[in-house]
């Protein structure tokens, strides 16, 4: 019979002293049994590792999204207001304008482009919901990696398409960028001669239209393939006297990749303007360019529009509220040691509690089994008392 220490420490093997001081006692082959109960847990086991595995490497590579709300820092002075909508009127029967709290009025027909267009180039053909808005293209929030790719992109508006031949022209699309203060404010498109005292400016009523089509309408710097809530949108009325209105809460927002040297750039330079504010977006860099930053602009928008009596002043009328907070969405990826630290916690994890329900598995089958061998005993035994009685 051989010693049991002679199987742990037996100096004719090379190993021998490193087996012996082993902290993780093995069970001998003999007392093991394979059973194919363990060899689907096995296989489970094994297949419920991978998958999660495969879920944390993917989760990992895609990044992680965080939204973070601040106190806006730095002071904002002045917002640009990047517009292009077409209006189904002459261009020189509008009148557009703009007008803040602070009680600047600016004269936003000056700074805006007019072209004349045909109604019909824009969207789809008008006789559809009367008196209402219909959205053309859904909006949705793009990735961070979309507002990276379409802010580095250029600044312009496109032209507006020439009109065929046998169309009418019996629209105006207004379209550019223009600056104003950093305060709650107002624009508004309205009919010459009415809203504002012109002297000998009136316009006859039967040629209000205010049906409109927004191409674009965002705060900030102009990312004309960044997609905001209002853009590509219609609104029809056969109503001369109709009024269109928009409220709009505005947001400074930054989309970021790297956010240790966003957090740096704003610490470092705190009283510099609001990013968000600027044609460019990016004064609060030294480098005035960052592939991996954007400065933009959000907004939600309620609407409501509804028929006016004559005495009233019909149009499309924005009313816009710029929130005291600032919005930081960044895309994140965590190192390489943590990605193998959770891989390791995943598997690792997935195989204890797979063993303590494999173990409780047996357990249960054992006591049923117990059970069942009983219950037929009873009965032999039973059987074997009547006789004899």
């Amino acid at each position: 019979m051989s010693d049991p220490l002679d199987e742990n420490f037996n100096p004719k093997t090379p190993t021998s002293l490193v087996r012996a001081f082993d902290a993780f006692p093995k069970t001998k082959p003999s007392y093991t049994q394979q059973t194919s109960s363990g060899g689907k847990w096995t296989i489970f086991l094994l297949l419920a590792s991978f998958t999660l595995a495969c879920t944390e490497l993917r989760r990992w590579w895609g990044g992680e999204t965080t939204h973070e709300f601040s106190v806006e820092a730095g002071v904002g002075h002045d917002l640009q207001i990047n517009l292009d909508v077409v209006v189904r009127m002459q261009c020189r029967d509008l009148h557009v304008n703009v007008q803040d709290a602070s009680g600047d009025r600016i004269l936003a027909g000056q700074a805006l482009k007019r072209e004349g267009t045909s109604w019909k180039q824009w969207g789809a053909g008008a006789g559809t919901f009367r008196g209402g808005r219909e959205e053309l293209a859904e909006y949705r929030e793009e990735d961070v990696h979309d507002y990276l790719g379409a802010a580095g992109g250029g600044a312009r508006f496109r032209k507006t398409p020439r009109v065929p031949r046998g169309h009418e022209v019996d629209s105006c699309r207004v379209f550019g960028s223009l600056h104003g203060n950093k305060v709650q404010g107002d624009f508004h498109i309205t009919a010459r001669g009415h809203g504002y005292m012109e002297f000998g400016q009136h316009l006859g009523h039967e040629a209000f239209n205010f049906s409109h089509h927004i191409n674009e309408l965002s705060f900030g710097p102009f990312y004309p393939s960044l997609t905001n809530p209002l853009d590509n949108t219609r609104a029809l009325t056969d109503n001369h006297f109709h009024k269109f209105q928009y409220y709009l809460s505005v947001v400074p927002t930054i989309y970021t990749t790297d956010r240790r040297s966003l957090a740096r750039t704003l610490a470092r330079y705190p009283n510099l303007e609001s990013p968000s504010s600027g044609s460019d977006g990016l004064s609060v860099h030294p480098q005035r360019r960052s592939r991996n930053t954007v400065f933009t602009n959000q907004y939600a928008v309620n609407e409501q529009s509804h028929s006016v009596p004559e005495n009233s002043v019909p149009g499309v009328f924005v009313k816009f509220d710029i929130e005291p907070i600032q919005l930081v969405i960044a895309e994140e990826w965590r190192g390489i040691l943590g990605l193998g630290v959770r891989l390791v916690n995943v598997v690792s994890g997935v195989l204890v509690a797979g063993g303590w329900c494999f173990q409780l598995w047996e357990w249960a089958g054992e006591v049923w089994g117990r059970r069942r061998r009983r219950a037929g005993s009873v009965g032999v035994l039973g059987a074997g008392m009547g006789e004899k009685g």
